[in-house]
């Protein structure tokens, strides 16, 4: 866990009586801090923002040290929240969210997974980088990529499905795919996305983009690094709908939107709600100047020119700045803020 979130985590649910714990799951030795006394275990890691190349043996490392401290407990349930895995040829992050499943399993406690898609909601990194494109671009040309068809689903359907399955012996031993009601192509989630900020943006899909460029194209405009964007363009090429499946029903879980989904994130994050974010994952560095920067209208991937004068006539000054545009036009560049006006 990275300190600031355990912060925000810790001021979120003062004299609530749960109690954190900080451990290194790539050390064995500090897994002993996990008490013997636990019923059910979550194991929700993932290493994707890790290195390109070597984020499928931590992976592999981490689930072996969590199952062999899990092992010395009397736990009676681990539930494990990984990705829809139902192609042949798996992209390597889907590949290691297997290989993850396969090594947990080998417990002496009930493994219960969860499959998820694309997950909706504030801290998603997908969430994000859609958010980033439709925020910033009013026309994209995008890799033909976007055409893959996915089933997301609402972090809160989600936590529902997590909590839903909890020491339920049904679900013992068993995988379930779990997404939301609808199968969309990531283009479609990109229009709708639009559509819910009442944002219009135009989609260009082209053939020409390979895989690097695509991961460039991500990083450049997105705030995601470039480690993370290759992975994700990796998997965004694999069809991800789920297998069907009654556990909606069994737990009755009513299946939100993906449109629904996505006011309810916008919701959380302008009441500045938001406990944890993608990037916790990363470097708890960044988050050192508070969270609040990471939730306001994307700022990364965008150039910006500040500068400073000292004024003495507040008034004036405020008028010149009311009367830019319009008849009045621009100091620099009235063409390009024409075309501007025309996109918007």
């Amino acid at each position: 866990m990275v300190p600031g979130f355990i912060r925000r985590l810790a001021d979120k649910i003062p004299g609530s009586g749960l109690t954190i714990i900080k451990v290194d799951f790539l050390d064995e030795q500090s897994l002993g801090a996990i008490p013997e006394d636990i019923d059910v275990a979550y194991y929700l890691v993932h290493s994707m923002s890790s290195a390109i190349g070597d984020f499928e043996e931590m992976e592999k490392r981490s689930a072996e040290n969590f199952r062999d401290r899990i092992n010395q407990t009397q736990a009676k349930q681990v539930i494990y929240l990984s990705g829809i895995i139902n192609s042949q040829d798996l992209s390597k992050h889907l590949s290691s969210r297997k290989a993850v499943e396969d090594t947990l399993r080998q417990g002496n406690y009930q493994l219960t997974t969860l499959r998820a898609g694309i997950i909706v909601g504030s801290g998603s990194a997908s969430f994000e980088i859609i958010r980033d494109l439709v925020e910033k671009l009013p026309v994209m040309i995008a890799p033909r990529w976007l055409d893959t068809r996915s089933q997301p689903i609402a972090i809160r359907n989600v936590i529902q499905f997590l909590n839903g399955v909890l020491l339920r012996e049904e679900t013992f031993d068993k995988s379930f795919d779990i997404g939301g009601p609808e199968i969309l192509t990531y283009k479609e989630m990109l229009l709708r996305f639009a559509k819910v900020r009442k944002l219009r943006r135009g989609i260009f899909v082209v053939p020409v983009m390979t895989p690097k460029l695509s991961s460039y194209w991500l990083y450049f405009i997105t705030s995601t690094s470039y480690k993370l964007a290759v992975n994700l363009v990796d998997s965004m090429k694999v069809e991800i709908v789920c297998s069907g499946n009654n556990l909606s029903r069994l737990l009755n879980i009513e299946l939100l939107s993906y449109e629904d989904a996505v006011r309810l994130a916008f919701d959380k994050i302008e009441q500045h709600d938001v406990l944890s974010s993608w990037t916790d994952a990363m470097s708890g560095a960044k988050l050192s100047k508070g969270i609040s920067r990471l939730v306001e209208i994307p700022e990364n991937g965008c150039f910006k020119d500040i500068r400073k004068r000292t004024i003495d006539n507040e008034a004036r000054v405020l008028d010149r700045i009311w009367s830019i545009g319009g008849k009045n036009g621009w100091y620099y560049g009235n063409w390009l803020w024409e075309i501007r006006g025309f996109l918007d």
